[in-house]
């Protein structure tokens, strides 16, 4: 019983969530309005905060992989004496021949952040989701004891992630291919990722 209950409550959610993401989609986040959410997912306007703390979450709540997880993933998974630099690069590569959503973007996806560039409530709950994500993964660079080193390079790691995407979105926008645009965000991320290799390595040197 337990199990389908979760079941259930995961199904609300993705439900909540799918109907706000549409509404902002097509109206433009400020417009939408709770109530409106609540009568669309016919849901009370309590049950949507049983689920999100604030409105801002129901569009970005389920965007892991926007906030550096794949990465602190790859560092709790590194081979024993793999500098942890070159095993986020590592496991770039590999995203990147997956296709992963973290480092990619599509035409499909540019309304959605077209939704959130036109929200300045959603850009700060970004920008602090990334943050939080930073301070996380400086974590794991830190060996949960991060120092100054270990802050800065997870914070040029969070910010290539952001600049790269940030420029294939205008490069779509531009009217660019999808290929142009992902080719425009990997060669971003690898220069980022080779900064930050470059000055870890320095240190350790």
């Amino acid at each position: 019983m337990s199990g389908r209950r979760e079941s259930k409550k995961r199904e609300t959610r993705q439900r909540i969530s799918d109907v706000a993401t549409r509404l902002f989609v097509a109206r433009g986040f400020d417009a939408v309005t709770l109530d409106e959410i609540a009568a669309a997912a016919k849901v009370s306007k309590m049950t949507i905060f049983n689920y999100f703390a604030r409105k801002e979450d129901l569009m970005l709540d389920r965007e892991d992989h926007l906030l550096l997880l794949p990465f602190r993933e790859a560092l709790r998974a590194r081979v024993k004496g793999e500098a942890p630099i070159d095993a986020i690069r590592r496991h770039a590569k590999l995203l990147r021949e997956q296709e992963h959503p973290f480092l990619r973007i599509d035409p499909r996806s540019l309304d959605w952040w077209r939704t959130v560039a036109a929200s300045p409530s959603l850009k700060a709950r970004l920008r602090a989701l990334e943050d939080e994500a930073a301070e996380g993964l400086a974590l794991e660079l830190g060996a949960l004891k991060p120092d100054g080193l270990a802050r800065l390079l997870a914070g040029m790691i969070a910010l290539t992630m952001r600049m790269a995407r940030e420029e294939a979105v205008r490069v779509l926008e531009r009217g660019g291919t999808a290929k142009k645009a992902n080719g425009s965000l990997i060669a971003l991320i690898d220069c980022g990722l080779a900064a930050v290799q470059a000055i870890a390595g320095a240190k350790s040197g």
